[in-house]
């Protein structure tokens, strides 16, 4: 469908992804945590996939090196930001037993809040030149950021103890706002597709993001695994979420903020694609 409307109808992915950003995530976060409750082993891999992704995006762009390969923060979330909702997580419940599940969410949550706090942040900088601290600005989009819209409805729906209630009934918009979400990821590529050559040109551009996001990033979380000493089950948890293809966010904010959606869109399809060689031997790997 979303090819489709692609295809026909160009603009309509930037009209359906703004509304998207402004209502449809803060309840989809807010869905997804009153859904799945909060433990310990959730919130140490929330913590452990927030704080490494801001790690890598702190090294990127303070070292000249790093930063010439990814030059904009398209590139640098396609690589690091993950399809743990809509891939992930399905994968997970697919391969591995009950018990791993709150890694596999603690890691989606950790990922979805990076994204939908600094996202946003990141590429009005982009567009607007704004300086990579700029404490103000920052602070501005955090407090209005989806995330954080989705938090604050959380704490207020454990304060008045309607968490169970509110969860049940969020868990019905959550699933239309994945809907749409895929809708706008299709219709993206059907805008790339009118022009085949498209999807493919300038592979070169986005090399370093796809490379970063199915090896670099998945291999950093093998290791850090073994160093604090988890299971295999529990590492192979968490290193398939680290090596999900690109998210689908990426492009709704690229949509949303007209800032390199076709980037956005590339670094999704192909790190998509490869990823049907590359999760199953992950798999293969660390289980040997």
């Amino acid at each position: 469908m979303g090819l489709i409307i692609g295809k026909y109808k160009p603009k309509a992915s930037e009209i359906i992804s703004i509304p998207l950003i402004k209502f449809g995530i803060p309840l989809s976060v807010m869905g997804l945590l009153l859904k799945a409750g909060i433990n310990n082993d959730l919130v140490k891999t929330a913590l452990m996939a927030f704080l490494s992704i801001s790690l890598f995006v702190l090294l990127i762009n303070f070292i000249p090196t790093f930063k010439k390969f990814f030059p904009n923060y398209s590139l640098q979330l396609g690589g690091l930001i993950g399809n743990t909702s809509f891939l992930g997580i399905p994968i997970a419940m697919a391969l591995l037993p009950n018990n791993t599940i709150n890694y596999t969410i603690g890691f989606d949550l950790g990922t979805t809040l990076f994204a939908w706090i600094f996202g946003p942040y990141f590429l009005r900088r982009d567009n607007k030149n704004l300086s990579f601290l700029n404490i103000k600005t920052l602070t501005s989009s955090i407090l209005s950021s989806p995330a954080s819209k989705g938090i604050i409805g959380v704490l207020i729906s454990y304060t008045l103890n309607l968490e169970k209630y509110l969860g049940e009934i969020l868990w019905i918009p959550t699933r239309i706002v994945i809907f749409l979400a895929i809708i706008v990821v299709g219709a993206r590529l059907g805008i790339i597709l009118n022009n085949k050559n498209r999807l493919f040109n300038s592979i070169e551009k986005v090399k370093f993001s796809i490379i970063l996001k199915l090896f670099i990033f998945p291999a950093f979380f093998f290791i850090f695994c073994k160093l604090i000493n988890l299971s295999q089950i529990e590492t192979l948890a968490i290193v398939l979420q680290a090596g999900t293809p690109s998210a689908i966010s990426t492009i709704l904010m690229a949509e949303a903020y007209k800032t390199n959606q076709d980037t956005a869109a590339k670094i999704l399809f192909i790190t998509t694609i490869l990823s049907i060689i590359t999760i199953p031997l992950t798999t293969i790997l660390i289980k040997i």
